[in-house]
């Protein structure tokens, strides 16, 4: 057994119970065998006393072993087994607000059929009371995390995912990853392919007609370079004429107006446009600046949380967040059931393009 890494901040001795739980389970130590003693397990580790006893408690909880006064601690008979625990999952989010309301019922969901309990934090994108978040939620005896952290504002990303990965509890990441790594990220992730997304929203205003495409972004926010990128590409792809994209940090009426004088200037017919809110910004700009959507510009929005009830409803790429939820809870369960022997799962799930009426423009002509 390796040593327990001594940086990890907090509850060891879970650490400890899981590794000597997925021993048992595997057989490695089979039914009557014997533990090992707490001094010996206590030097083969480096962890005290203290934690050794706690972690052989909980064992002794979930009905895995049986502590023999005065001969030791030994794996108990399969059939003396009690039912497991319910095991709990700490969820931290950094808003409940628009985004993530479905992906926590896609949780809910996965891990009501698991029979498992959710425990919930928010961090409100605030790296001090994401810290504080994970602590609780490890003070509250999770066995396993769902993490939504806020990475895309650190100057160095990678050493917040390192330290992340070295909390005692395993850690699954949803909708974060360090894509500029490539085959150099190992997080465990569920994650949607924003870049798939954005590529699918221009192939949809090319095969329209479109050959000026135009794209409005929120800046700094952690969506926007999938995007960006997955609209390059496709730019490049179909060979269309790359326009600059629009990148403002807080989109106002007056900027979505100065944008659509922008987009009329480099005679863009669609554009698209990350999130709802700044799709619908622009929709209201487009409608001042005389333009009839979708015969004048079409417009396609990146989120679909609310856009369908627009005074022209918009044509969207749709996350799957239910969907990214459930998966991430089922990674989860399998991590804590098979421990190391379970390959690193890294899923992207594309999504989908719902098509609404801001986005039915008649094909553009090359003079038109």
């Amino acid at each position: 057994m390796q040593p327990v890494p001594q940086s990890s901040r907090e509850l060891k001795f879970r650490r400890l119970a899981r590794e000597l739980r997925h021993r048992i389970l595997d057989n490695t130590y089979p039914p009557d065998s014997k533990l090992p003693t707490e001094d010996a397990l206590a030097a083969e580790t480096g962890l005290s006393l203290t934690t050794i006893r706690h972690a052989y408690q909980e064992l002794a909880a979930d009905g895995l072993v049986v502590r023999r006064q005065g001969a030791g601690t030994f794996v108990a008979p399969t059939s003396h087994r009690a039912q497991p625990r319910q095991q709990v999952i700490g969820v931290l989010v950094p808003d409940t607000a628009l985004y993530y309301p479905r992906v926590l019922q896609g949780i809910e969901k996965a891990l009501f059929q698991a029979d498992a309990r959710l425990v919930l934090a928010c961090s409100h994108y605030d790296p001090d009371a994401e810290d504080t978040a994970i602590n609780g939620l490890l003070d509250a005896g999770v066995d396993g995390l769902l993490l939504v952290p806020t990475l895309h504002a650190l100057a160095d990303p990678r050493a917040r995912v390192a330290e992340l990965l070295e909390l005692p509890v395993p850690v699954v990441f949803v909708e974060r990853r360090l894509a500029a790594l490539g085959p150099g990220d190992a997080m465990e992730h569920v994650c949607t392919d924003h870049e798939g997304g954005a590529y699918d929203a221009v192939r949809h205003l090319h095969d329209l007609g479109h050959r000026d495409i135009g794209l409005a972004v929120r800046a700094e926010a952690p969506t926007t370079p999938p995007i960006s990128s997955g609209f390059e590409r496709a730019i490049a792809d179909f060979g269309l004429t790359r326009h600059e994209p629009q990148r403002i940090l807080d989109w106002t009426v007056r900027r979505a107006d100065e944008t659509v004088a922008l987009f009329r200037a480099r005679r863009i017919t669609a554009a698209l446009c990350f999130g709802d809110r700044e799709a619908s910004l622009i929709l209201g700009a487009a409608r001042r600046a005389g333009l009839t959507v979708p015969d004048d510009f079409a417009i396609i929005a990146y989120d679909n949380e609310f856009v369908d009830v627009a005074e022209v409803p918009m044509t969207a790429v749709s996350p799957p967040r239910y969907q990214l939820g459930q998966l991430a809870v089922q990674v989860l369960l399998q991590r804590l059931s098979l421990g190391d022997a379970l390959p690193i799962h890294q899923i992207h799930l594309r999504p989908r393009l719902v098509v609404r009426a801001s986005c039915g423009a008649r094909p553009v002509t090359e003079e038109g």
